[in-house]
């Protein structure tokens, strides 16, 4: 349970700054999936390369899923945090400055990945010829751009400096007590 006396919402900057700091992790992830890719290489082409559904599965199974776990795994643990909040001391907590869990930490991670997985799924039908126009796939990639603009200024003009993946989850970023 966490403490209640300090429900001092978070500023986007440190949000941003927290963000960069498992940024980090995330690219070290990434380097990591890119040295083993060219030791497997000839494994890997057919996954990536027959069609844009089976590209995007095993996409989202090396590469999102992960990500996706390290979010909602550490935030939904008794730290509440990753370890990039926690080098800016701030934790995720439900709207009253509960501990969330790890099922609203799962749907709070879905919310805040839906529009990275979504432009994953626009880039493999750009990339590998799809049976779906050209209209559709740049129409998917507009909603992408204006989901992630809304996700960066919603807390701006929230009361409790949410993004719209937290206010729907019931999940605010505040210092930790």
């Amino acid at each position: 349970m966490l403490k209640h006396g300090n429900l001092k919402n978070v500023s986007l900057g440190t949000r941003i700054i927290a963000f960069l700091w498992d940024y980090v992790i995330i690219a070290g992830y990434i380097i990591l999936l890119i040295g083993v890719s060219f030791l497997i290489r000839p494994l890997l082409i057919p996954l990536f390369t027959i069609n844009p559904l089976l590209a995007e599965i095993n996409g989202f199974l090396f590469i999102t899923l992960p990500v996706y776990l390290y979010f909602a795994v550490c935030e939904g643990s008794k730290s509440h945090a990753t370890w990039g909040k926690r080098k800016m001391g701030v934790v995720v907590t439900g709207i009253n400055g509960h501990s969330i869990g790890l099922g609203s930490s799962l749907f709070r991670s879905a919310l805040k990945f839906a529009p990275w997985e979504l432009s994953h799924f626009t880039i493999w039908h750009m990339v590998i010829p799809s049976k779906y126009p050209n209209t559709f796939i740049y129409s998917l990639l507009a909603t992408v751009y204006c989901l992630v603009l809304i996700y960066l200024i919603s807390p701006i003009w929230s009361k409790n400096k949410q993004t719209t993946y937290d206010f729907i989850a019931g999940t605010v970023i505040r210092y930790k007590d």
